[in-house]
């Protein structure tokens, strides 16, 4: 029996590797299914993401041309409300010539120096007797 026992070990041996590679295939198929699954989130992930970017670009293309078309509003109002007021002055500066009334302001200010106030004179008051002199 003794030359079985050498076969025997050998077969063990050889059983055992046989065993870790068995392990190993399923931790290497196991790694895989992993590494596949994580790709395959990262690649939803990314596409989610550019998607939004692209939500996020068109989103602040429309705000920035409402802002524009608003400014371009705003900048029409006021040259119309200028038009408008000087339409006015020239109808008030029209009325006030066939009334003869003096010009309407037009906006600029004349400053006027301001005078020095004179200081009053003091009236000389004849001294009369007993009064005190102190000139």
């Amino acid at each position: 029996m003794a030359p079985s026992v050498p076969r025997t070990r050998a077969a063990a041996a050889l059983r055992m590797k046989q065993i870790a590679l068995d392990n190993q295939g399923r931790t290497i198929r196991r790694l895989r299914a992993q590494l596949a699954t994580e790709r395959r989130g990262l690649a939803t992930m990314k596409k989610e993401l550019e998607d939004t970017q692209v939500a996020l670009e068109a989103s602040h293309k429309a705000r920035i041309h409402e802002a524009e078309d608003s400014m371009q509003a705003q900048h029409l109002l006021i040259e119309a409300l200028v038009h408008e007021k000087d339409s006015l002055l020239q109808t008030i500066q029209g009325l006030q010539e066939a009334n003869n009334a003096p010009a309407p302001f037009d906006g600029d200010w004349e400053e006027e120096p301001e005078e020095e106030p004179e200081e009053e004179e003091i009236e000389d008051i004849p001294l009369g007797e007993g009064e005190i002199d102190d000139e």
